[in-house]
């Protein structure tokens, strides 16, 4: 059955300015936060929204250049009971990460060798390994990581190995084929920031490939996007993933070969965590960082 969906948050849409010529439609306003029925003085946009627009464009634009704080990451994520990695990609700083794309698809060369290493010393290869990376908004991945991992854990099959949490800076949705692949994992799943919209800055996404390895294309890919309260909120994304895990697992496969029927599943709004429930361990030799 499908999952009910939160109570949809309060919109503020602002009433129009005395002199604005109202739209037809003006009522909508109140069901989205799309820029529909603004209205106009005279011939032109009225002033009230331009700065709206304004203010939503520098927001953006925030989102994006903004860096992520992995060591308050990285601090919230061990408290929940994660080993955590840091590692970086080959984009020196943000300026070339945007440049070039292709750069932030591969990590670092040291911290691939530290990851291998790793990974060798940790004992059995892990079933998954998940990917924490900045993407288009730091701001996305510091507000809804944690949390959506929180409603994950419940939810995945105990007896499961899960590597440790591998937070990436200057990162691209790739990067996770050569963080599952050094480290051996059958699936990696990455959250990371999205590009930017004008009415969602903080947009999470994810990403899911089976047997990740470096050279696999999005068509090998299942994404779920749209991450936030204001989206999909945190207890359906980790339905909608907890369920492609285990079919990725079970299937040995994923993207277009792989359809989302999670809806068919009974759905866990609250599903509170088992006292056993899998957290990720880190190796004996695990580098604090």
């Amino acid at each position: 059955m499908s999952p009910p969906k939160p109570p949809a948050p309060a919109l503020a849409a602002p009433e129009q300015a005395e002199g604005v010529t109202p739209m037809p439609w003006t009522d909508w306003r109140r069901s989205t936060p799309a820029r529909i029925a603004l209205g106009r003085a005279g011939v032109a946009i009225p002033t009230d929204e331009t700065l709206r627009f304004g203010l939503a464009h520098a927001m953006a634009r925030d989102a994006i250049h903004t860096p992520l704080d992995t060591a308050a990451l990285q601090a919230t994520l061990e408290q929940a009971g994660h080993g955590v990695l840091q590692v970086r990609s080959q984009a020196a700083d943000r300026t070339e990460y945007l440049r070039r794309p292709d750069l932030g698809r591969r990590l670092a060369p040291a911290d691939a060798q530290r990851l291998r290493e790793l990974a060798a010393a940790a004992g059995p290869a892990p079933e998954l390994c998940v990917v924490v990376g900045d993407g288009l908004s730091s701001l996305a991945v510091q507000r809804h990581a944690a949390p959506l991992l929180a409603a994950l854990l419940p939810r995945l099959s105990l007896g499961w190995r899960l590597a440790p949490v591998v937070l990436v800076q200057q990162a691209r949705v790739a990067v996770a084929d050569e963080v599952g692949e050094a480290l051996g994992a059958r699936l990696s799943v990455i959250l990371i920031g999205e590009r930017p919209g004008l009415s969602s800055p903080d947009s999470l996404g994810i990403y899911l490939t089976h047997d990740p390895r470096v050279g696999r294309n999005d068509a090998q890919r299942n994404c779920v996007s749209n991450v936030r309260p204001e989206g999909l909120h945190y207890p359906q994304a980790a339905h909608k993933l907890a369920w492609l895990i285990r079919q990725a697992l079970q299937r040995g496969l994923s993207g277009v070969a792989l359809k989302d029927d999670s809806e068919a599943e009974p759905w866990l709004p609250d599903a509170a965590p088992r006292p056993d429930s899998l957290v990720s361990t880190p190796p004996s030799s695990q580098e604090k960082t």
